[in-house]
């Protein structure tokens, strides 16, 4: 890419279909991430609570072999939404025979499966944060970039001479501050378009941290 093409690169970015498909992933990945987290927290949880008898066992097979499910299920989004290629961990290995007791066994021995578990534990703070960021910094962005087109709102319906960034009085004295000049308006509506061109810059990064945690926990 030469300098003179990333202006316009930097322009098109908020318009993009990966844009929106990395968006798309973030937005996603918080419904996602509940429903691991609470999968993963509930079998867990009742695995250790019947861990005194033999039933403890077939509940944390279950769970590594969710685990496994919703791991594949987040490598084809990431496929997907994000264009990263991770290879499927190795199938389950059973070495003693193909009994219940066998099966249980290998899940309980299965890498791929703890480490799936893992990844639905760690990742459910990250992708909360991850989610309010990127929402925020999109409404935000897009909200002041298109002042122009409903700053007269105030005036006409509110008999505000402009938006009102804040109206009280302390100490006897009045402070007031509005939103109404031309030039006022062109500076708010610069530093929206600011957000709106920064905005695909930090959900890419923060998706960066997905793309890892993927690559690490859920490949080979």
């Amino acid at each position: 890419m030469t300098t003179d093409t990333l202006p316009r690169t930097a322009w098109r970015s908020p318009f993009s279909a990966a844009t929106f498909r990395e968006f798309g992933y973030t937005l996603t990945s918080l419904p996602m991430a509940i429903a691991g987290f609470v999968f993963a927290v509930t079998l867990f949880s009742l695995g250790a609570g019947l861990a005194v008898t033999l039933l403890g066992l077939p509940v944390f097979a279950v769970m590594l072999a969710g685990a496994r499910g919703l791991g594949a299920v987040e490598r084809r989004r990431a496929r997907e939404r994000l264009g990263l290629e991770v290879a499927e961990p190795a199938d389950v290995q059973r070495k003693d025979g193909d009994g219940a007791l066998a099966r249980v066994r290998a899940r309980l021995a299965d890498a791929a499966g703890w480490k799936a578990l893992v990844f639905q534990l760690v990742m459910f703070p990250w992708r909360v944060t991850s989610f309010v960021l990127s929402l925020t910094l999109w409404v935000t962005g897009w909200t002041i970039a298109l002042f122009p087109t409903y700053s007269w709102v105030f005036e006409r319906y509110l008999d505000w001479p402009g938006y009102r960034v804040y109206d009280f009085t302390s100490g006897g004295e009045h402070h007031a501050y509005y939103i109404e000049s031309p030039w006022q308006v062109a500076g708010v509506t610069a530093v929206g378009w600011l957000l709106v061109l920064l905005t695909p810059l930090v959900v890419r990064a923060l998706n960066g941290v997905d793309r890892s945690a993927v690559r690490s926990l859920l490949g080979r």
